[in-house]
């Protein structure tokens, strides 16, 4: 019997990522051109043979919607092409934050854009970091929860530093917190935030002690960087002696990057689901490369992903 290949396909919103990824597996992106249109529409084109393939579509889904649409028009063109498996890795699953009716007449995005990717014809999803753990309950196909701490723990080790503590900028991140916190045996704080609007922060308190600390604040997605750059002001406040964060995904919209340029961070460490618009100086970019090569190799392998994960490859000293 004939193995399957293997076949890697990147969207335009990825490109820099596949290409590292396809690097580190070997394995060269197939040909695909995007034909653009006058009316603003687009239709990929994948110039390579795919039939009885297991094939890996590699896209991010952040803004704009483009990446999305182009996404789901890319399992079309596989399914049609007789692909035999098409696993989708999405490394920032767009969309996410929209996961509960919290009021009437709103739509559940994220269960839509899980409806729209398994119609379109995928086998399996693979992601990172999704912002709300009940996303994966909305997928009636496989799929494959990779976490950030895998890069950020080995990073935050390097640093050496003393009297460490965790943060949590608001109340939906203290899980993630607490297991930094557990896995390197320090204390734990929380930032508690009220909001008047989207994206704008009208009041925070802390909960715990900082003085003397380096604190570490950690997050899946820095978007304005509102909340998290008014955390990073308040420990300082408090008493903090640094104040560092990790977030999974830079979506870094609006004025993201002049507020951390103007608050007390000392670095932000991010990983490249999401490109950069452009560098800073206080970011530091962490690839996520390696772990998505080592993922997808271990899936077409039929073996578990389970040994990837930071509690089963390092031990807290």
């Amino acid at each position: 019997m004939q193995e399957t290949e293997v076949k890697l396909i990147s969207g335009r919103g990825s490109r820099t990522l596949s290409e590292a990824i396809a690097k580190i597996m070997s394995i060269p992106l197939c040909d695909v051109t995007f034909n653009q249109f006058s009316d603003g529409e687009f239709q990929p084109v994948i110039n390579d043979s795919i039939r009885g393939n297991h094939v890996f579509i590699l896209q991010s889904t952040f803004q704009p919607s483009d990446n999305l649409m182009e996404l789901l028009m890319l399992i079309d063109a596989c399914k049609r092409a007789s692909a035999k498996y098409v696993t989708v890795v999405m490394p920032y699953y767009g969309y996410a934050r929209q996961d509960r009716k919290d009021r009437p007449r709103v739509s559940i995005a994220s269960k839509l854009v899980a409806d729209l990717v398994t119609v379109a014809g995928a086998s399996r999803v693979m992601t990172m970091d999704v912002h709300a753990d009940q996303i994966q309950g909305f997928f009636n196909i496989p799929l494959d929860h990779l976490f950030g701490s895998t890069i950020f723990i080995p990073y935050l080790r390097s640093l050496n530093l003393d009297n460490l503590c965790i943060a949590a900028p608001d109340v939906g991140s203290t899980k993630r917190a607490r297991y930094y916190a557990q896995y390197f045996n320090c204390d734990m704080v929380i930032c508690d935030k009220y909001r008047k609007k989207h994206n704008e922060v009208a009041e925070m308190t802390l909960i715990g002690d900082v003085r003397g600390k380096n604190v570490i604040l950690v997050d899946d997605i820095i978007d304005t960087g509102n909340t998290l750059c008014k955390a990073a002001d308040l420990l300082i406040e408090n008493g903090a002696i640094s104040v560092r964060a990790m977030c999974t995904h830079p979506v870094l919209s609006g004025k993201a990057y002049e507020n951390v340029e103007n608050s007390s961070l000392l670095e932000l460490a991010v990983s490249d689901t999401i490109p950069l618009k452009r560098e800073h100086s206080k970011i530091k970019v962490i690839t996520v490369a390696n772990l998505f090569a080592s993922a997808i190799e271990s899936t077409f392998q039929y073996k578990s992903i389970h040994s990837l994960f930071i509690k089963n490859t390092l031990k807290s000293s």
